[in-house]
């Protein structure tokens, strides 16, 4: 660990050796907005300003001089609720990860990066930053169609890719050619299913597949070695200490219980909105993940304490069905509890596309079989589109206000 006067002199900089490949001018609007908050971050970075990056509204990079010198990286995001939060951090919690990825992966100056989604994301954000700090190539494919991303992928080189399994999977569906000069595929922002993890062994034959798991407010709290569990999101990730605990604290050993992370990787504070479950204990951040541990260390999420629900005196979490509903469709799909007479609550599934009566069993069947009788969804509603938040994730309260409205 640093001491205190070290962090505080601590940058984000740019390594020179970098080049940045843009999307030409006959590329799509959503490609040049990425295009020009990337290069205003380069300015700022050249210059040691503070960065805050957006995902809800307004540019998704701004940069400023902070009046005590002190460089900040501040994120913002939505969650289910749509009530904007944004994140500060220090240079020193991101760069400590940076030089991870170097000394445990191998990345650095002569490994050309890739990114697929909008700056503005802290993860895409992070990709970026790391690839400036180890002075490795970049390639912004942001906006472009998923044969267009695949083909800038090959043109340039590409070595080491930050992607969510969403988009994975819309690389995937484009039938793309092998692309054997990928080494590293890190794999963040949701659960990556069994099915897209096989097939990107073809599409990447030759790089290691690391999912990682992690929030705004935490970084990575684990990451997968290649072979680990397709269920787990892999094991602490290096400089971690995890611990489970139970509602009032206390150790629980595997679990389950609510997700504790020590690291050097942690925020600051919240420096628009909050969150209730965020909290600290004795150095110990929660951002209210409930898990287990097995006895090799592997991590499994189970869900938020905020969306698990009790059906028939079992508490079952929504976040579990919706990932056994996204193994048979490539529909979106969303689960909100309703209330029950008989049981105080039961699970609507809230699926985009025409109705059907084999996928409504379906469904009922899988989570019935893999979850248990409580977590099976007693109606499958289908809709011609999700409601949706700015930053993407499902509206949940609308979702509610849906099913309450047809059950």
């Amino acid at each position: 660990m640093q001491d205190k006067g070290q962090q505080i002199a601590m940058r984000f900089r740019q390594d020179m050796h970098s080049t940045v490949h843009f999307p030409d001018d006959n590329a799509p609007e959503r490609a040049q907005r990425a295009a020009r908050a990337v290069r205003l971050l380069l300015d700022g970075l050249r210059n040691g300003a503070s960065i805050r990056a957006r995902q809800v509204a307004g540019d998704p990079i701004e940069v400023w001089q902070a009046e005590d010198g002190q460089q900040v990286l501040q994120c913002q995001s939505s969650g289910s609720s749509g009530a904007p939060k944004t994140i500060q951090r220090r240079p020193d919690s991101w760069i400590a990860s940076f030089e991870i990825t170097r000394r445990e992966f191998g990345a650095g100056k002569d490994t050309p990066y890739a990114v697929l989604g909008d700056p503005g994301h802290s993860l895409v954000l992070f990709a970026i930053m790391e690839a400036f700090h180890l002075g490795a190539d970049l390639s912004v494919l942001t906006g472009l169609s998923p044969r267009a991303q695949l083909q800038g992928l090959a043109r340039d080189g590409v070595q080491v890719l930050y992607a969510t399994p969403a988009q994975l999977r819309l690389l995937l569906k484009a039938h793309p050619e092998p692309l054997p000069e990928m080494r590293l595929v890190f794999s963040g922002g949701g659960k990556l299913d069994a099915d897209t993890a096989s097939a990107l062994s073809t599409l990447f034959p030759n790089a290691e597949l690391h999912e990682f798991f992690g929030a705004s407010e935490t970084s990575f709290m684990s990451i997968a070695p290649v072979g680990a569990p397709i269920a787990s999101v892999g094991r602490a990730y290096p400089g971690v200490e995890i611990a489970l605990r139970d509602a009032n604290g206390q150790p629980v050993g595997q679990g389950p219980g609510e997700l504790w992370v020590k690291s050097p990787y942690l925020f600051d504070r919240y420096v628009e909105g909050d969150s209730p479950e965020t909290r600290w204990q004795d150095g110990f951040l929660t951002v209210g993940e409930m898990a287990r541990l097995d006895a090799d260390g592997f991590l499994y999420l189970l869900g938020r304490t905020s969306r698990m629900v009790t059906v028939a005196d079992q508490n079952v979490f929504p976040e579990a069905v919706e990932a056994e509903i996204a193994k048979l469709s490539a529909a979106r799909a969303a689960v909100v509890p309703v209330p029950d007479d008989a049981r105080g609550q039961v699970l609507v599934a809230v699926v985009e596309g025409a109705e059907c009566d084999d996928t409504v069993r379906s469904i009922k069947d899988r989570c019935r079989d893999m979850l248990g009788a409580p977590s099976m969804p007693r109606q499958v509603l289908f809709v011609d589109a999700l409601p949706m938040l700015p930053a993407g994730k499902p509206d949940l309260k609308a979702l509610e206000q849906l099913a309450r409205g047809q059950v």
